[in-house]
């Protein structure tokens, strides 16, 4: 098929080279100038694994090319995806602004040309979405259209093997022949298997948003479980295996930590609120879900502050990890920065080191921080070690080294990497989430 992918972003990229690697003939659109001249000169713009091998194959063999000629690039192709932002605006719900604009484009370009469309919003974006879309397109008398939702579920970090082996694949759509185009295009990534899930329009766009809310719940009751285990002597990792073991329950999300982050999660479960709130439904089990989220950041940076008696002015902060998760660049939302934030503001210095993320840091940290190029640079002088990101490289350090460099002997981890069993033979004050505190005084 010939396919437009419009917005160059972490999933309009990776949906565009993921199905050019499949033999579709892929167009990405953006009006990034500087974007564009990187991905026409064999740059990938975002860190993601095993995205760049099939990118440099696909744009090799001409599969996959990159233009900000819009025009063009709609009225030659066949399927025409939606691969825009939606963030949060000030009210808590999805700005749909970017949607509605290109909509708008595309429409004027679509007025007079006969040739059948198939118009795809894979953005996040609220239910009713695909319903304005096609009201604008009817508007300006597009004459031979369908519009679809086909929902991303790609996690960052693992975006390539989940567009290319995916969980499942839901489509929306109340024409057929949108449907059948969109079978045609995901069999080679399903096989004949029943990953694909075919639906209405409405209960596409609703059945993502439902996802990203029930997963941050499940990550925010831990959060929150973990907190009473703090209180009462309990640990979160044995309670974790103790309720993972029930099917019912699985043992994915229930991980305790600082608080989710990135780019799906805090605004997808306020845009559901706010959409709900909007219907005359409030869901007050999301509500708690983002308020326990957000003081959880207060919660951790407290056991910091506690530590050091309530005066943290002057004291030098080693910093590892601060993308919101492992294997990717992407700082939105980011627990690291508002923590490190609460330090700077209390007086606190930091040192950072991140493998991938420190670029993308500098535009919310600037140049208040010191960004090391290597973990063990930014222990040297340093009061306390903060882990932030569960990066690979973290979780097997050189303790010998730590012993050495890290002055204070105090380390703070955000992400339970390390066994409480290991740490009782260290000579560190170790705090972590929902388990023993190791304090051996400083």
């Amino acid at each position: 098929m010939n396919i437009a992918v419009i917005g160059t972003g972490y999933v309009g990229l990776v949906t565009g080279t993921c199905l050019a690697e499949v033999g579709n003939n892929v167009i990405c659109i953006d009006n990034d100038q500087n974007k564009l001249k990187k991905l026409n000169s064999k740059q990938v713009t975002i860190y993601e694994p095993g995205l760049e091998t099939i990118y440099l194959r696909n744009f090799t063999n001409g599969r996959l090319s990159f233009t900000d000629d819009l025009e063009a690039s709609i009225l030659g192709s066949d399927v025409i995806f939606l691969c825009l932002p939606t963030p949060q605006d000030e009210d808590g719900s999805a700005d749909l602004s970017h949607i509605m604009k290109i909509t708008e484009k595309i429409a004027d370009i679509l007025q007079d040309v006969t040739d059948y469309k198939l118009i795809i919003n894979k953005s996040t974006a609220p239910v009713g979405t695909g319903e304005k879309i096609k009201q604008i397109l009817s508007d300006r008398k597009v004459p031979n259209f369908d519009v679809a939702s086909n929902p991303e579920f790609l996690r960052e970090g693992f975006a390539v093997e989940d567009f290319m082996k995916p969980y499942r694949v839901v489509i929306g759509s109340d024409s057929q022949k949108a449907l059948e185009i969109l079978r045609e295009l995901y069999e080679p990534f399903i096989n004949g298997t029943n990953l694909l899930i075919e639906m209405d329009i409405r209960s596409a766009e609703v059945t993502k948003y439902a996802s990203n809310g029930f997963l941050a719940t499940k990550i925010t009751y831990m959060n929150d479980l973990a907190r009473f285990c703090d209180k009462v002597g309990a640990d979160i990792d044995l309670i974790r295996i103790g309720m993972g073991t029930d099917e019912r329950i699985g043992q994915r999300f229930l991980m305790a930590g600082i608080g989710y982050g990135g780019s799906c999660f805090p605004k997808d479960v306020n845009a559901l609120i706010k959409t709900a709130n909007d219907n005359g439904v409030p869901l007050s089990i999301l509500t708690a879900v983002d308020s326990i989220n957000k003081s959880q950041r207060t919660w951790f940076f407290s056991k910091i502050k506690d530590h050091f008696k309530g005066n943290l002015k002057g004291k030098i902060f080693a910093v590892w990890g601060l993308a919101f998760k492992p294997d990717t660049d992407d700082m939105r939302e980011a627990p690291s920065v508002t923590v490190i934030e609460m330090i700077l503001k209390e007086g606190g210095l930091v040192k950072a080191y991140d493998p991938v993320a420190s670029e993308n840091a500098k535009f919310y940290l600037q140049n208040r921080i010191r960004y090391c190029g290597d973990k063990y640079e930014t222990l040297d002088e340093a009061d306390a070690l903060i882990i932030f990101t569960e990066w690979g490289e973290f979780k097997k350090p050189a303790f010998d080294i730590l012993e050495q460099r890290l002055a204070g002997r105090t380390i703070f981890d955000g992400r339970n990497l390390y066994s409480l069993q290991e740490m009782e033979k260290l000579d560190f004050n170790y705090h972590s989430i929902g388990r023993k505190t190791i304090v051996r005084g400083n």
